[in-house]
């Protein structure tokens, strides 16, 4: 059991690491470019631009939460 739950938080410390809100804001743009890919809203190209556009303003806006004053 031990193995099973070092493995686990290796897992989650890497994928969620110091800032939950980083990843989070990540899986939220990564879901929404699933729905655009399900949906066939783009082609290839475009997905892949869709995909860099959503990533940049995830982090942007986790970045936006973090930095304004007042947030301790």
């Amino acid at each position: 059991m031990s193995l099973l739950k070092s493995f686990g938080r290796f897992w989650y410390d890497f994928i969620v690491g110091d800032d939950w809100k980083i990843a989070v804001t990540v899986v939220l743009a990564l879901a929404l470019l699933l729905v655009a890919l399900s949906i066939g809203l783009f082609a290839d190209a475009g997905l892949a631009v869709l995909g860099g556009v959503l990533l940049m303003a995830a982090f942007t806006v986790s970045l936006i939460i973090d930095v304004r004053p007042g947030s301790s």
